[in-house]
């Protein structure tokens, strides 16, 4: 089934009821699946846009990512939403490794995105031509098979060159379904607040609520801002909020937090990087069991375990607090094992790498058959993360595998900022590594190493990164030594490197 009919049945069903809200901008549900079919009418009259072509979708959050969204799906289109934050350089990698055909742009990215990328078809949404697609003929949804893509969702393996992943209509509507199934209950009744990226989880998690006539609200600030997202709380009816751990200990940071009015909050879903036990402790605290943990991946969006309000509010279970510090248990549908480097399922206890299989779990890699193969095989997706399983079913990540470092809820691989550092002719070698970070979950520190008598400091490796990936990705700190160390293979050794950190951290 196409998409685009869980956003036609609301329309209907709920014409009137509040749609999506950004400030004073207010779209009711029949106005927007209005408005989706008058705009997928327009895109599948585009010449250049074939069934199943390429959209790249490259907004801050605003209603329009929904406009475009549907449209696509409802024009037989595959939506490829793109972080606002990236550099123009990345994201012109991305439209490039798409094959994009349209590029729908906000109004301040677009100078950019035109210079880094000056063949493709880009539209401002502030432009005439942006504007035209809401004046095209209404369509019903197209006929598209399960298997089509709907969204490429880009994410990067351990060598940092972005990967898209191939979800299908068959995967989105599993995530939907599964949502409903084991986290809430929703009606029209209901209000997801977005105060994180829409191209990413919060647009993820958008699906479900659209598809019960939720009213989708969308935080104005350009950045995180704690006393906008407590007015809203305390305004809005029944909210729930997607939030990866650093935004939720910037909001239990926000002043008069103890004394803010949350009776309208439902749930806190917590997903994108691991949480602290403290930091639990303090929003157990300050929110009650109102939260749910996911753990899930780009490629299996948003859906393999769960922490569930219920294990939060169990409180008397003799294993309560290793459940609450855990990934959770399998989703409803979904299939979780630990196996060893043979793909033998381990022991209850053991380490081992997580795979997962459902019909969430990705097609494959746009364009990267070797890449969809390996992470692929043998019918399951494996995740590279290392975990263990309970007795009962939980799932405890104990390391990663790869070399990721999460800060701010988003990925950042260090291959990435270590080939751009080396740019600079003045570094011989560097190592890039995460650290623990009370506000950011971890941080970005680059450890260097000059050429004899070169002179190169933290100021112009700050340029070189910011003229080459997005601000997010600098390194925090920069580390000058004179060797890194390595093992007998050559190989550096990060794990050393962590180590020092630690040291220095305690003295």
């Amino acid at each position: 089934m196409n998409l685009a009919h869980t956003l036609r049945g609301p329309g209907l069903r709920h014409a009137a009821r509040p749609a999506v809200s950004q400030g004073n901008r207010r779209w009711r549900y029949g106005e927007l699946a209005a408005l989706v079919s008058r705009t997928a009418g327009a895109l599948r009259a585009r010449a250049t846009l074939a069934p199943g072509a390429r959209v790249a979708i490259v907004l801050e959050n605003g209603p329009e990512f929904f406009q475009a969204l549907y449209a696509c799906w409802q024009a037989g289109l595959c939506a490829v939403p793109v972080n606002a934050k990236l550099h123009p350089r990345e994201c012109a990698f991305i439209l490039e490794n798409c094959g994009a055909a349209l590029c729908i742009a906000s109004p301040a990215l677009y100078p950019g995105l035109r210079e880094a990328a000056p063949a493709l078809d880009i539209l401002p949404t502030d432009g005439t031509g942006f504007c035209a697609l809401a004046e095209g003929p209404e369509i019903p949804p197209a006929e598209v098979a399960p298997d089509d893509p709907a969204w490429l969702f880009y994410t990067s393996g351990t060598t940092g060159r972005p990967k898209g992943a191939i979800l299908t209509h068959r995967n989105l509507l599993f995530m939907t379904q599964c949502y409903l199934s084991d986290i809430d209950t929703l009606g029209p009744q209901d209000t997801m607040l977005h105060a994180a990226p829409l191209s990413h989880g919060a647009g993820l998690y958008a699906l479900p609520h659209i598809a019960c006539a939720s009213h989708q609200v969308i935080t104005e600030a350009a950045h995180f801002d704690a006393a906008e997202l407590l007015g809203l709380i305390a305004r809005e009816p029944n909210v729930s909020c997607f939030t990866p751990p650093t935004l939720l200990t910037r909001l239990m940071q926000a002043p008069g937090i103890d004394h803010a009015a949350l009776g309208n909050l439902k749930t806190l879903i917590i997903g994108g990087a691991p949480l602290y036990l403290a930091d639990l402790d303090r929003a157990l605290a300050l929110f009650g069991p109102r939260m749910v943990q996911m753990y899930g991946q780009g490629e299996s969006p948003m859906t393999t375990t769960l922490v569930s309000k219920a294990d939060h509010a169990d409180q008397s279970h003799p294993r309560h607090r290793a459940r609450i510090a855990s990934c959770g248990v399998a989703r409803t549908g979904v299939e979780v094992r630990v196996v060893d480097d043979a793909d033998r399922d381990l022991p209850t206890g053991e380490t081992g790498e997580v795979l997962t299989r459902s019909d969430c779990v990705m097609a494959g890699y746009w364009g990267n058959p070797e890449a969809s193969a390996h992470t692929l095989r043998g019918g399951w997706l494996h995740t590279g993360d290392l975990g263990s399983l309970d007795a009962d079913g939980y799932l405890t990540l104990r390391d990663r595998s790869k070399d990721v470092i999460i800060s701010g809820g988003s990925n950042i691989y260090p291959r990435e900022i270590e080939e751009v550092l080396l740019r600079h002719p003045g570094l011989l070698e560097v190592s890039v590594i995460g650290t623990p970070d009370p506000d950011w979950g971890e941080a970005v520190i680059a450890f260097a190493v000059r050429h004899p008598g070169a002179t190169v400091d933290a100021a112009a490796l700050d340029r070189l990164c910011l003229e080459h990936i997005a601000r997010f990705k600098r390194p925090k700190r920069y580390e000058f030594v004179d060797e890194l160390p390595k093992n007998n293979y050559g190989k550096i050794l990060k794990t050393t490197l962590r180590a020092r950190l630690a040291t220095q951290t305690r003295q």
